[in-house]
């Protein structure tokens, strides 16, 4: 049995390990920078409460994103609130002056996937994160056909999204 000092120490190190997972999922569903904060926050202590309880079933990135994902919804829900400006993060800085397009279709990509519902956006953002439809379907509570076929409507969508 391990002391609460070890498991402390094994949490710190798989959150660090994991952190950027956690800010990328929580900034799908915020981009209010003190909101962003306190849904960290918050999904850290949810994954703390989780913790003792974790069987190492999955690997831990697809546990984090399970609990990241469940926080963020729950969240979202409660707020029902929507955004009204989408900035990109700090760290998606791009340096060469011929990305100034890509950095255009960066901002409008974000700001199409943050119209989409909460099981569409986490979807995509799994995808995204080049996630196989396995994993996602097990962090979502899927069968791994039902993830293909929602991701297939889920592009479909954004394209239609963009072309308009």
């Amino acid at each position: 049995m391990k002391t609460t000092s070890q498991n402390e120490k094994d949490f710190l190190a798989l959150l660090e390990t994991h952190k950027r997972i956690i800010y990328k999922v929580c900034y799908m569903y915020t981009t209010d920078t003190v909101q962003l904060d306190d849904l960290y926050q918050e999904t850290v202590l949810n994954l703390w409460k989780a913790f003792p309880s974790f069987r190492r079933d999955s690997s831990s990135a697809t546990w984090i994103y399970r609990i990241s994902l469940n926080t963020c919804i729950s969240f979202r829900r409660k707020s029902r609130r929507e955004v009204q400006a989408i900035t990109l993060p700090v760290n998606m800085e791009i340096s060469d002056e011929n990305d100034g397009n890509r950095k255009a279709q960066l901002t409008e990509l974000y700001r199409l996937i943050h119209t989409l519902g909460p099981l569409e956006r986490a979807l995509i953002l799994l995808w995204l994160e080049e996630r196989s439809y396995e994993e996602i379907a097990q962090i979502i509570g899927l069968t791994k056909t039902n993830v293909g076929v929602r991701l297939n409507r889920i592009k479909e969508k954004l394209k239609n999204m963009s072309n308009q």
